[in-house]
């Protein structure tokens, strides 16, 4: 599996620690070993510009997904998962936890999105969220 990670923005995030847990999140799905994904970490004008261009809303957000779904050259590009540090670090001020917390919990959002997963309806939502919780368990859990 290969990760693509980008920082384009100035606030220091763990790029290893993102890259790791994105193919924590590929593994625990059972993707196929040439699957691709790229993760793009970008300021809040930046996501704003993406989020107006693409769903028309105009403002910015924490996290995109932009699925691809793709087969190139005998890979599985799977898409963009697209973070905003700085909204993601406002976030974690809101909720009491820190910036990596977020960040990670945005990541393992954003991939399973590509993955397919959805939270449009209440059902949907569960299975998402219920989803995410195990696989950050999980990748904890790998780490010890």
């Amino acid at each position: 599996m290969d990760v693509f990670l980008a920082n384009e923005q100035d606030l220091g995030v763990d790029e290893a620690r993102l890259s790791s847990l994105a193919r924590h999140v590929l593994v625990t799905e059972e993707i196929d070993d040439s699957a691709e994904l790229s993760i793009l970490c970008v300021s809040a004008d930046h996501i704003r510009e993406l989020n107006m261009r693409f769903a028309g809303n105009d403002y910015a957000t924490d996290v995109l997904a932009f699925p691809m779904g793709e087969e190139d050259e005998g890979a599985l590009i799977l898409g963009d998962v697209i973070l905003c540090p700085r909204l993601a670090e406002e976030n974690a001020t809101q909720i009491g936890h820190s910036l990596d917390q977020e960040l990670e919990t945005l990541l393992v959002h954003g991939t399973l999105h590509l993955l397919g997963y959805d939270h449009d309806a209440k059902e949907d939502r569960s299975r998402m969220d219920n989803r995410l919780l195990e696989v950050l368990r999980s990748f904890g859990d790998s780490e010890t």
